[in-house]
């Protein structure tokens, strides 16, 4: 490859798996709009998706459970001549980040400690509490007894969900006990047990999502968004899902300020990706629901299509390059909506062309 000047550029070569999922393939989608060239190498476990990947090439590759998932990933870094690996399925993302050390390629992830407290939900509720960061009143279900208890000791509305998992996996609004204990009864018979549930406060206004870069405890640059509708939510049980098909950027001090200060409690030395969900509670004071470590959000693209493409400024952070001037917060306009359906694609305008 070839700039202006007619020298030579060592094109990066990198891997991204779940390249057949939506994230995956937005991840790519903002790569191909840098300002270089890449050579993208995509894995997917499914044979379906996989089709629908935007990488150079792709490999099938097993469970990251299973265990000749890492000799794959050796395998096709070897034959691919990969320098870099990034994740973005959670599972993949955890299983990649406990063995970075086997893996012939660089990975930029966050410390490993940090992962198992960001993916539960309810550890990291604990967490924040004790650091003072907003976050929603919360509990362990454990058993029928407790919840019953639970539900003695507060009369409004809570929020039933399962400690772990994405795309608000089995999460339900409720106000009485029997609601509860029959909607966690049912997610039993598939597989999820009374002792991966909790119960919140009820978080009833506007929601937003915070994406952003970190290295060695400083933050490099960030963006938010409201999320306004979702995606099949008049179909959803609880009215809504973790995906939006209506998003619009914010430019929020608050939001701002209470997601950095729950990064930086969760992981003071942060480096890599961390992306948070909020809620503001009754009073309007935005309440951390999730942190989100080491992957993007699914719609990172809206961000690099208005203006701070992430997801190349994370792999210049990974090859420790220098970076463009690049604002801590705010990193895009506000007031821009990102507009999605399946099938449709997807637009991007502003506020006053609606």
């Amino acid at each position: 490859v070839k700039n202006n000047r007619n020298t030579k550029i060592q094109m990066r070569r990198l891997i991204v798996t779940g390249a057949g999922g939506s994230a995956g393939t937005n991840f790519i989608k903002s790569l191909r709009l840098a300002p270089e060239p890449f050579y993208i190498v995509g894995t997917d476990i499914s044979k379906y998706y996989l089709k629908l990947s935007k990488a150079d090439v792709n490999y099938q590759v097993n469970s990251c459970y299973d265990g000749i998932y890492l000799n794959q990933l050796n395998t096709i870094i070897k034959e691919e001549k990969i320098e870099f690996i990034h994740a973005q399925p959670d599972p993949e993302v955890n299983v990649i980040s406990a063995n970075r050390d086997k893996l012939n390629a660089k990975t930029f992830l966050p410390n490993h400690p940090i992962l198992p407290i960001a993916y539960n939900k309810f550890w990291l509720n604990q967490e924040l509490q004790a650091h003072r960061v907003p976050c929603p009143k919360s509990w362990m279900v454990g058993d029928k007894k407790h919840l019953r208890q639970i539900f003695r000791q507060n009369k409004s509305k809570m929020w039933v969900r399962a400690v772990s998992g994405a795309g608000s996996l089995a999460a339900l609004p409720v106000t009485e006990y029997k609601h509860a204990s029959m909607w966690i009864e049912y997610w039993g018979t598939r597989g999820v047990e009374w002792k991966d549930f909790m119960i919140s406060e009820y978080l009833p206004n506007k929601e937003y999502a915070f994406q952003s870069l970190w290295r060695n405890g400083n933050l490099i640059t960030s963006a938010a968004r409201e999320r306004i509708e979702y995606l099949f939510q008049n179909r959803m049980p609880s009215g809504q899902s973790s995906t939006p098909t209506v998003a619009k950027s914010v430019h929020n001090k608050q939001v701002n300020k209470i997601a950095t200060e729950g990064i930086l409690a969760l992981d003071f030395m942060a480096n890599g990706i961390y992306c948070v969900d909020l809620k503001e509670n009754k009073n309007g004071v935005p309440c951390i629901t999730e942190i989100n470590v080491g992957r993007f959000f699914t719609t990172s693209i809206f961000f690099t299509l208005a203006g701070c493409n992430m997801p190349y400024y994370y792999i210049l952070l990974a090859y420790k390059e220098k970076l463009p001037s690049l604002p801590k917060y705010n990193a895009v306009s506000e007031g821009l909506y990102w507009i999605r359906q399946i099938d449709c694609g997807e637009v991007m305008v502003k506020e006053n062309e609606l």
